[in-house]
């Protein structure tokens, strides 16, 4: 009878290590690539065994999606660090530089923002992620020195009150429990409503272009996003040149 073959202990692995490897194949394949079969294999270790850190898939998505928002909000704020402390210098600065983000880490733009979560309930783009709070520190600086031209409680659609209440009411209880100095007595339902229409706006130009679906070949897409700046600045009140 031939003796069982002794086989090697599998090489010890940290969750770290599990998070490296599927920011890596994040990076080089896409989300398809995350499978817990795939990052095993990549660490050589069984695939079960990935089961002590995530107990599924979509448990380790949402790990690499903090760890994706954490770094966004790091670099968000770094290239806006040395800027002068405005508001709006600030806010379209972000916006420049989160489309320049979206466009050199596609992938990484997808997981966090263009990929259901597991309820099916939508994506992770929500204000209380570490990258929002960026957003929300310019425009609370915005907002303390700038009257901005909000429309009027009365021309907001009735059926969007409800959800702008609630969107005001989580927004003011996270606030409360940071450090942002953010003029919580300017912040009525108008406020609530350019914030979320501005955010839609930005969003959705910068998901257009990453996915290649502009309506129209654009030469220039440059060009075209500092008109769509300019376009929001003057919604918001706010002259060009404030927004250069």
């Amino acid at each position: 009878m031939t003796p069982p073959v002794r086989r090697g202990r599998m090489p010890a692995v940290s969750d770290a290590d599990i998070r490296r490897v599927a920011a890596e194949l994040l990076v080089a394949q896409g989300a398809a690539a995350l499978t817990l079969r795939a990052i095993a294999r990549e660490l050589g270790i069984t695939a079960p065994a990935l089961y002590r850190y995530y107990p599924s898939r979509e448990d380790l998505l949402a790990a690499l999606r903090r760890d994706i928002c954490k770094q966004l909000a790091d670099d968000l704020a770094a290239q806006v660090a040395e800027l002068p402390d405005d508001g709006v210098v600030r806010l379209f600065a972000i916006c420049r530089a989160f489309r320049h983000w979206a466009l050199a880490h596609r992938h990484e733009f997808t997981l966090v923002f263009a990929s259901p979560t597991a309820d099916g309930s939508g994506t992770v783009r929500r204000f209380d992620e570490s990258f929002g709070l960026v957003f929300l520190e310019a425009a609370g600086k915005l907002l303390a020195a700038y009257d901005l031209a909000t429309p009027p409680v009365e021309s907001i659609p009735e059926a969007l009150r409800t959800d702008l209440l609630a969107f005001q009411g989580e927004l003011m209880a996270l606030l409360a429990g940071s450090d942002q100095k953010f003029p919580a007595e300017k912040f009525d339902l108008g406020v609530a409503y350019l914030m979320m229409t501005v955010w839609v706006r930005l969003y959705g130009h910068v998901t257009l272009e990453v996915f290649g679906n502009y309506p129209m070949p654009v030469s220039d897409p440059d060009v075209l996003f500092d008109a769509v700046l300019t376009d929001l600045a003057a919604g918001m009140g706010l002259t060009t040149g404030t927004a250069g």
